[in-house]
């Protein structure tokens, strides 16, 4: 029996063993990508640790009937079981949130009064640092957009997750059309950006490089690229809270 194309009840033991050991790499990813948006004081081997319990969840709750590969659902669930340990903790000082809502409100201010997409140096300016301390400050806050980017990303194989776990309330006309604007909505405020961090953040969310991969691809060093998706997801941030001035803006 293929045990991709069986449900958990009619796996083996051994059977079960084995899925689960071939898609640790899976787990492992999926971490370090997470990880990669987080302080340092974050532990890997925590996140790989949870998320290999979403993996079994995955592996016991899989049902090949629904039309769903494992690989795709199993994302789902060890995502979903990293995150959510993560929602757990207040891993987030205050100052840093203080000044993630700074470096917003700056992108905003500055991108009204300018008709533009505002520098770097120009956004340290308005928020009252230097160049060298706002790079600091993008490098504290990093984590603090955990998750914003996988709930609205362009649809491709197994990224959009409201293919196979909505209600039927999704599939409402317009439920669609929301989810239609979103995604227009997303690709104008990309398009507006300079054109290094429109790379990294396609780099990373469509290629799914890592930073370090990335970093070779663009010649810069790893620390600059994180500083760089940091500040491309402030923008987005800040676009999309005025254009969906909603909870379910990004």
């Amino acid at each position: 029996m293929n045990p991709y194309q069986a449900t958990a009840a009619a796996l083996t033991s051994e059977e079960r063993e084995r899925v689960i050991i071939e898609h640790l790499p899976q787990v492992r990813l999926i971490a370090r990508r997470i990880h990669e948006r987080l302080p340092d004081s974050v532990n890997l081997e925590d996140l790989v640790s949870t998320g290999v319990v979403g993996l079994i969840s995955a592996i016991d709750r899989f049902d090949p009937g629904q039309n769903v590969k494992l690989k795709t659902y199993a994302e789902y669930k060890i995502r979903g079981a990293i995150l959510d340990s993560l929602r757990g903790l207040d891993w987030a000082p205050r100052q840093q949130r203080r000044r993630s809502k700074r470096i917003e409100q700056a992108v905003s201010v500055l991108e009204q009064r300018l008709k533009r997409a505002p520098a770097e140096e120009e956004i340290a300016a308005e928020v009252g640092v230097t160049l060298e301390e706002y790079h600091e400050w993008l490098g504290e806050v990093r984590g603090l957009s955990l998750g914003s980017l996988d709930q609205h990303a362009p649809e491709e194989e197994g990224r959009d997750l409201l293919r196979f776990v909505s209600g039927s309330d999704e599939d409402l006309p317009s439920k669609l059309l929301e989810r239609s604007e979103l995604r227009r909505l997303l690709a104008q405020a990309i398009s507006r950006m300079p054109y290094v961090e429109r790379t990294v953040l396609g780099l990373y969310y469509q290629e799914e490089l890592t930073l370090r991969e990335i970093a070779k691809v663009v010649d810069l060093h790893e620390s600059r690229v994180s500083q760089l998706k940091t500040q491309a997801i402030v923008r987005l941030r800040a676009f999309m809270r005025k254009k969906w001035p909603t909870e379910r803006g990004i």
